[in-house]
């Protein structure tokens, strides 16, 4: 395991020397026409730009996305963010004490309580149907493969396992929501939870870096996932066609409008909960890490994010209690 000062511990003018996973890489053009490299360089916390403007074409014959690198220099700010003025900088040999799995950001819970808790989830399904179709889809391999799988590239959870931890928040929030109004149907609600980002076990890779693949650019986790539940209940005899109309229904919905890639809007009572219990895990979970991102900066507020449409807040309260020992509703 690689033990070395994470890039968010660094201060501006201390020095890097670190092997760092290079995310992007790209050439550019000052405004007068001489090429430079534009980088992204992170560990498993962190990602920060850098620039290469002198001798970098041995550099760039073997560089590539997911390439693990060694590189020397010093942190820098630029324009209020922080980045990494290169001196030096390579791409490691294979015989080099690093693992693409060392700059792999991943969960902060445990992953075998989680495995344990969604499994126990799915023996508490009454519905005859349902549990059997559950049953069905995740399979052992399945399993181990949604149980690895990041909830997005950047946005939220974007970490090994995010996707069963982002999954395993939104049944907690539908189970209390059923407590709340026992006019829904729990176990509909609860499969839709545990499918509604199915697809994105093929949506995503997750081999060094997190990128989209050829199916997912094509046809969207929300349609493989749909197109996995519509073949599975094909193959279980007299499963209700209403229950998998409004099974389906929670899947193609659960992303809220038709203008944030949903084909069609919340319709059913367990659609609208899974919809909004989707959005509270989603952006509480995505504003938390870009906040603690950035939580041991000098300023008050992160950077500017693009998807929120703003920059956050970095209050005291959450700079002590990030710093301390918290038990949480998963604990």
């Amino acid at each position: 395991m690689l033990t070395q000062k994470p890039l968010s511990k660094i201060s501006k003018g201390e020095p890097v020397e670190h092997y760092l996973m290079l995310r992007k890489c790209e050439v550019k053009s000052t405004k007068n026409n001489k090429p430079y490299l534009n980088l992204e360089l992170g560990d498993r916390f962190l990602s920060l730009t850098a620039n290469v403007w002198d001798n970098f074409d041995g550099f760039l014959t073997r560089a590539a996305p997911g390439a693990i690198v060694k590189v020397r220099g010093a942190m820098d700010e630029y324009n209020g963010q922080m980045q990494i003025k290169v001196t030096d900088i390579r791409v490691t040999e294979a015989d080099e004490p690093v693992s693409p799995d060392d700059f792999m950001p991943r969960s902060r819970r445990d992953l075998m309580i989680m495995k344990r808790e969604f499994k126990s989830r799915i023996d508490k399904l009454t519905n005859f149907y349902l549990k059997k179709l559950i049953s069905r889809i995740f399979s052992q391999q399945v399993f181990e493969v949604y149980a690895k799988a990041p909830a997005g590239k950047s946005w939220h959870h974007a970490y090994l396992h995010g996707l069963i931890e982002h999954t395993l928040e939104i049944i907690r929030i539908c189970d209390l929501m059923c407590d709340v109004h026992p006019e829904v149907n729990r176990d509909l609600l609860i499969c839709g939870a545990m499918l509604h980002d199915f697809g994105k076990v093929e949506e995503l890779t997750f081999d060094g870096t997190f990128d989209y693949s050829d199916k997912g650019k094509l046809l969207g986790h929300i349609v493989i996932a749909a197109m996995e539940i519509n073949q599975k209940i094909s193959q279980i005899s007299d499963f209700p066609e209403e229950l998998k109309q409004q099974l389906i229904h929670l899947v193609l919905s659960h992303q809220g409008k038709l203008e944030f890639a949903s084909p069609v809007i919340p319709k059913t009572l367990e659609s609208i909960i899974l919809y909004q219990a989707d959005e509270l895990s989603a952006k509480t979970n995505a504003y938390k890490s870009a906040i603690q991102n950035e939580a041991g900066n000098s300023g008050r507020w992160t950077k500017f994010q693009p998807l929120a449409g703003t920059a956050f807040y970095i209050s005291e309260d959450f700079i002590r209690q990030s710093n301390e020992t918290k038990q949480t509703l998963f604990d």
